[in-house]
């Protein structure tokens, strides 16, 4: 017999075990520390304070214990990835939304079915303050449905790049009502590599292009590569 009280402060990985409706493979992250400025309180206002994330991802079955391939499973990178990313997107004032956000994002990678989320303020008081959520596919499925999101999508070439018009452009794109998702070209197409290797140092160029204009427009972030 499972102790409820017991269980609510136990790591989210004993959680997942007693509700999962059937076996999953999981991944989880402990103890991970951020500091930055969050909190509705004056107090909080313009200083900054740890907050510890753990998380647990139940995944699809993957191929990347066969493989051992990074890039066939959910990586850990991809989970503190997306608590740097909407830690870093704007002050909040509730961990209630920055753990909303987070498994968002984190339901956003294909291997993921359920992902637990608890942020812990450590700074606060003697003890630790926070907010644990469990979110699934089917809870982003049915905010997808009521709030449909459709973004404006534009494809830099090389040659925009590199054009002087590139920042008046970027302001056009700016004052869209629509979500605006950017994606880059390569300098020059990859030769004399091998197959296997070319599509991996593709990626890592279009990425390096991202960067580099994420670099000169501030209004422009790298979310994704």
């Amino acid at each position: 017999m499972v102790d409820d009280a017991r269980l609510a402060f136990e790591h989210p990985e004993e959680r997942a075990k007693v509700t999962a409706t059937r076996p999953c493979d999981r991944i989880s992250l402990r103890d991970h520390i951020v500091e930055a400025e969050i909190g509705a309180f004056q107090v909080e206002r313009d200083v900054t304070q740890r907050m510890s994330f753990n998380v647990v991802v139940e995944v699809r079955p993957s191929s990347g214990a066969d493989t051992d391939n990074v890039d066939d499973i959910l990586s850990y990178d991809r989970i503190t990835e997306a608590i740097a990313a909407e830690v870093e997107a704007e002050r909040l004032n509730l961990l209630e939304t920055l753990a909303e956000r987070i498994a968002d994002r984190i339901l956003q990678e294909p291997q993921a079915l359920r992902v637990f989320v608890r942020i812990e303020k450590l700074d606060r008081g003697p003890g630790k303050l926070g907010v644990e959520i469990v979110r699934s596919l089917s809870d982003v499925a049915n905010r997808s449905e009521e709030n449909p999101v459709q973004p404006f999508i534009v494809h830099l070439t090389k040659e925009a790049l590199r054009s002087s018009q590139l920042s008046a452009w970027m302001g056009q794109l700016g004052e869209s009502t629509k979500p605006v998702v950017v994606s880059v070209d390569l300098d020059e197409p990859i030769r004399d590599v091998e197959k296997s290797v070319k599509k991996h140092v593709s990626l890592l160029a279009i990425e390096q292009n991202a960067w580099r204009l994420a670099g000169v427009e501030s209004r422009c972030k790298v979310v994704a590569s």
